[in-house]
C-alpha cells in the first residue's frame, strides 16, 4: 500500500456512505507480502478513516462485488498511460457484471509517480520507502525485509 492507494481511500471515503477496500490474492501477479499480511497493514493504515472497511479475497473482482452487493469500483488513475489498463478492466467487468460502475480517481500530483513496484523494487534493494508508504507499512517492511529478503 502506498500513499496513492491512501489519498484515493481517503477521498472516496468522502464520496460515499461506505468504502470497502478489497485486497485481492492474485496468483498472477508476485506481491511482495501475503495476503493475510497486507490485509493487516491496510487495516492498521485505514483505522483512522471512518466509514472504511478492509477485506481481502481471492478470484473476480466481479464475483467478489456481486457476493457482497457492491454496484460501485473506485480506482485511482496516476498518469494517463494508467488509462488503458483500467479502461479494458472496467469495460470487461461491466461485460461480467452489467449493474457494475467503474469510478476514476485520479492521484495527487505529488503521488502520481508512485507505485507498487517501484516501492517493491526499492524495499528489494535496501532502500528507504517512507516517503512513499504509510507508517505501518513502513515499519513491517523495515522489521521483515532484509537485503531483499523477507525475514
Amino acid at each position: 500500500m502506498t500513499y496513492g492507494h491512501l489519498d484515493i481511500i481517503q477521498r472516496g471515503a468522502k464520496l460515499f456512505d461506505e468504502v470497502i477496500v478489497a485486497v485481492v490474492g492474485n496468483p498472477g501477479k508476485s506481491p511482495l507480502l501475503p495476503l493475510e499480511v497486507r490485509t493487516m497493514l491496510l487495516k492498521s493504515a485505514v483505522s483512522d478513516i471512518k466509514k472504511v472497511v478492509v477485506s481481502d479475497f481471492q478470484g473476480l473482482t466481479v464475483d467478489y462485488a456481486r457476493d457482497n452487493k457492491i454496484k460501485i469500483l473506485i480506482r485511482g488513475l496516476r498518469a494517463i498511460s494508467d488509462f488503458e489498463a483500467e479502461l479494458a478492466m472496467a469495460q470487461t467487468n461491466k461485460e461480467l457484471f452489467p449493474e457494475l460502475e467503474t469510478i476514476f480517481l485520479m492521484s495527487k500530483a505529488e503521488y502520481s509517480f508512485i507505485s507498487s513496484s517501484i516501492v517493491k523494487e526499492v524495499a528489494r534493494l535496501g532502500g528507504e520507502v517512507s516517503h512513499f508508504v504509510p507508517k505501518p507499512v513502513n515499519d513491517y517492511l523495515k522489521e521483515h525485509y532484509h537485503r531483499g529478503t523477507l525475514i
